[in-house]
């Protein structure tokens, strides 16, 4: 996994090079904002992955001098780099093992009362509803900021499976915690009746 994790940031760093020359922390920066939501990397993955990736001549960089702040290091995509990003997106995708710590503590909640499961479910759904409001202002910004960029339907069709997921959770959410609300009722009728 981590070795599959690695390659895959090398696509990710080429990706983002794709749409402008950035330095390392630019590269961080732009990944928390965009692809941050879906895919994360971090500085330790970001530079080691630039030098390799300068290495086999598929980015290149240039030392960039700014008044009054410490000179940076921007890197751009070469035409080879270009050439290897568009490989690896026809590539099908991997699939990917789902680890979701949240069902993970469900699957053995019998062991904990009803109610610990209500409050995980419940902040669960208060996570859903902040990035429903996050993913909808995005659109906004982008729709606004970036209206003739040639990437803003590929940027919306991601932010829409985050939308579709947030949804998707939120009706999962209140269909638990109806089953809950009921088998925490249970639990109580029994414990009277002893």
């Amino acid at each position: 996994m981590g070795r599959q994790r690695a390659n895959t940031t090398r696509f990710a760093v080429l990706g983002l090079l794709s749409i402008r020359s950035l330095s390392g922390y630019d590269i961080r920066q732009l990944a928390k904002r965009s692809i941050g939501h879906f895919w994360s990397e971090s500085y330790g993955q970001i530079y080691p992955t630039l030098k390799q990736l300068q290495k086999e001549h598929l980015v290149k960089s240039r030392m960039e001098r700014l008044r009054g702040k410490p000179d940076r290091i921007v890197y751009s995509l070469t035409p080879n780099g270009l050439l290897e990003l568009q490989r690896w997106i026809k590539l099908p995708a991997r699939s990917e093992t789902l680890r979701n710590e949240l069902l993970l503590k469900l699957f053995f909640c019998r062991h904990a009362a009803p109610s610990n499961a209500i409050e995980h479910v419940t902040r669960h759904r208060e996570t859903h509803r902040a990035l429903l409001a996050t993913y909808e202002r995005i659109e906004q910004e982008l729709r606004q900021q970036h209206a003739r960029h040639p990437d803003l339907p590929f940027w919306l069709i991601t932010l829409n499976f985050g939308k579709h997921h947030s949804e998707a959770s939120l009706l999962w959410c209140e269909q638990t915690l109806a089953s809950l609300t009921k088998t925490q009722k249970q639990v109580k009728r029994r414990s009277s009746n002893l």
